[in-house]
């Protein structure tokens, strides 16, 4: 019965989307006002009905509905609660169905937020939204349908993913579907511009705040990613360049991207194709992710289904919005009459040029992500493409980055910069080179090139937005924060990169091992009963000159029903690294192998993205409060 009622309320979602849809072509056709306006309650109850849909299978979790086969193949009745209701969007179907979930709900707050935006322009960006709604719920429905029931209902469920059994499945994927689905408004305000008879410029005003907040949401959803990969996969790393990372990256590069050339459209009157283009890839990219993850063509560990057949339904779409969108932009592209870049020492032309390095970054990480499966479909061989590629290339790019991060602050709109402002640029610049390898070095007596030049940008990048926000009086705070998150994030990649270490032991109670200055002793083993799994623990005390500074428990799991061993990685963490420890293999005498890493201002790397995603908040607020006022 819950399958019904669930799949009732998904019917009703779509079918009311589509019933949006129709009233505003009704109401277009015959310049009736009074038709398309009944896109709005259309809009609310339709994210209404999705709401009780999500609900629907989600209380299938809480109950063991395992007649549900999504339920059955994703939960088992030892499941702790909150996996249960987390495995909602845990897997193909759930996440799908997640996603029209997203689609409704940035359509109901656009809704909402409806009288401070133009009547005829937001019935058109309604109109686009629930046009989306339409396809994916049918996509859903048709190809995804996390409702289908067996025949025969089987007694037990199969178990979540032992990998998605934490807190990180939680929170990670509705904060990144959030973030991804997010920019459908972003594409539908731009789309819907270029469907009016004449451009509306203010479409760039309207997009920036939608915008930010789906970026916020994005960076956040990666950074809570990377953590989650961190602690539970037991490799240690912050970023695998895995395909699935690849897949949510592009869309927040186009995006950074669209956040710059948004502020020249608004400010200044410029980069206006550029913005209408970026809009229109971002979404695109973020059904492209989509397609990543949910088609099987990519391997990847955190990959959802292997199914070619939705993968194709997947390109479709992605065709079809690439065709309609960018065909109407040819259409229209005449109406958009941005003012020239008259100086090369200005903020203009630096926000030309950052988005020209966020689209080479872009177009690098879709050839390192495809390249392989397009070298394998010309019957070429097999080719992998692994991080030495991407760190080669990405290396100068974020030096680049942070460099310009640095000028703009000295730069301004239109215009060379003063006397007085290159002089205060000169001193930041000195002073940022010797703050910056003095802190360096007083970490480490050698100075790695690399990392020297990321501490003195980054220092340059901090101390320049302090200053603007005091130039400013607090109006740039969401700016400032979110470049020193970019600044602390890169001092963070750039140190684990160059002084992490590791070493592997084999050890059993009373065994100490070694890693550089810190001594890690084997005091016992223990063995845990939790509900759906059993495990041994590790029980290690830290020490460093015989001082004891913690204890760790790292354990190898066992999941009876899915029949698969996990190891759970313990550390211990200091303002400059982490002493990470994975328990490997038992081995035939009893003892066990141990991997230990060191690894260097690892978590400087989410700290600088909780920056960067409060940042956007800010602005966002700041923003709202400038237009109240």
């Amino acid at each position: 019965m819950i399958a019904e009622i669930g799949q009732f309320w998904l019917i009703a979602t779509m079918i009311l989307s589509f019933v949006a849809m129709g009233s505003v072509g009704y109401g277009l056709i015959k310049s009736d006002e009074q038709w398309s306006m009944a896109i709005f309650p259309l809009s609310l109850l339709s994210c209404l009905f999705c709401i009780l849909s999500v609900s629907a299978l989600g209380y299938g979790f809480y109950i063991d509905d395992f007649s549900i086969r999504y339920i059955a193949e994703h939960s088992n009745s030892a499941l702790p609660v909150f996996f249960k209701i987390a495995a909602i969007w845990g897997g193909h179907e759930g996440s799908l169905l997640f996603w029209v979930l997203t689609l409704t709900l940035w359509a109901g707050l656009i809704t909402l937020n409806r009288k401070r935006i133009e009547q005829a322009y937001v019935v058109r960006v309604l109109l686009v939204l629930n046009t989306l709604i339409v396809i994916f719920s049918a996509f859903t429905l048709f190809a995804s349908n996390p409702f289908i029931i067996y025949v025969n209902t089987p007694l037990e469920g199969r178990d979540l993913n032992p990998m998605l059994q934490d807190i990180g499945l939680i929170f990670h994927p509705p904060l990144l579907y959030l973030g991804y689905v997010g920019f459908a408004a972003t594409f539908s305000f731009a789309l819907a511009a270029l469907m009016m008879k004449e451009v509306p410029f203010t479409w760039v005003r309207y997009a920036r705040n939608w915008t930010l907040l789906a970026w916020a949401l994005l960076t956040a959803g990666n950074s809570l990613g990377s953590w989650w990969a961190y602690y539970e996969l037991g490799w240690g790393g912050w970023w695998f360049w895995d395909p699935v990372e690849n897949a949510s990256l592009l869309p927040w590069l186009t995006a950074t991207a669209l956040l710059h050339t948004l502020i020249a459209s608004h400010k200044q009157q410029q980069l206006l194709k550029t913005s209408v283009v970026l809009a229109l890839l971002t979404f695109s990219l973020s059904i492209l992710g989509t397609f990543v993850v949910r088609s099987g063509v990519l391997t990847s560990v955190h990959a959802f289904a292997v199914d070619p057949t939705r993968g194709i339904i997947l390109l479709l779409i992605l065709f079809a919005v690439l065709l309609v969108s960018f065909s109407l932009y040819a259409l229209k592209s005449k109406q958009l009459n941005s003012k020239s870049i008259t100086e090369l020492m200005s903020r203009d032309f630096l926000f030309l040029l950052l988005a020209g390095l966020f689209s080479i970054a872009t177009i690098t990480v879709l050839l390192g992500t495809f390249y392989p499966m397009i070298f394998q479909i010309l019957g070429l061989g097999n080719i992998s493409v692994g991080a030495p590629y991407f760190n080669l290339l990405f290396v100068p790019m974020a030096i680049i980055a942070l460099l310009m991060m640095a000028v703009s602050i000295f730069v301004q709109w239109g215009k060379k910069a003063e006397v007085a402002t290159k002089r205060n640029g000169l001193l930041l610049g000195l002073g940022s080179i010797i703050c910056g390898l003095i802190i360096y070095r007083l970490q480490y007596s050698e100075l790695f090139i690399v990392p020297s030049i990321i501490w003195v940008l980054a220092v340059a990048v901090v101390g320049g937005s302090l200053w603007t926000i005091k130039q400013s009086q607090g109006k740039a705070l969401g700016m400032a924060v979110a470049h020193i998150g970019v600044a602390v994030v890169m001092i963070g990649a750039a140190m684990n990169a160059e002084h992490s270490f590791e070493t592997s032991a084999k050890m059993e109670p009373g065994i100490t091992a070694k890693l550089a200055d810190y001594e890690i002793t084997y005091v016992e083993t223990d063995l845990l009963v939790a509900s759906n799994y059993t495990a041994e623990q590790a029980n290690l005390v830290i020490s460093e000159e015989g001082k004891k500074i913690a204890t760790v428990q790292p354990q190898r799991r066992h999941y009876q029903v899915r029949v698969m061993n996990m190891s759970e990685p313990a550390m211990h963490w200091f303002w400059h690294g982490d002493i990470y420890v994975t328990l490997g293999e038992k081995l035939k005498d009893g003892s066990f192998a141990l991997r230990l890493q060191y690894k260097a201002y690892v978590r400087w790397i989410w700290f600088g993205s909780i920056l960067m995603a409060l940042g956007g908040i800010i602005a966002i607020i700041k923003k709202k409060k400038a237009e109240e006022a």
